[in-house]
């Protein structure tokens, strides 16, 4: 399986949105429990839109992109 391109959002399906960003974290795998998540969250190493962000009950929408460690996930619904 080839490894996907870093700079190509890969799309997180959820069923309804907003999402807040700590839960988006987890659900994409880009963090492995709640607390990891807010942690990152609160010590600058999240961007959403290309942006840090540093609030953990940030809302989100489809098109909304989040990166974190290099891996860039896109918020899509189903």
């Amino acid at each position: 399986m080839e490894k996907s391109d870093p700079s190509t959002p890969e799309p997180v399906i959820v069923r309804e949105t907003p999402i807040e960003l700590c839960q988006f974290l987890k659900f994409g795998g880009l963090a492995g429990t709640g607390g990891e998540a807010k942690q990152r969250i609160a010590e600058g190493e999240v961007l959403v839109n290309g942006v840090v962000e540093t609030r953990k009950r940030k809302k989100l929408g489809p098109g909304d992109t989040v990166t974190l460690d290099g891996r860039t996930l896109l918020v899509q619904v189903s």
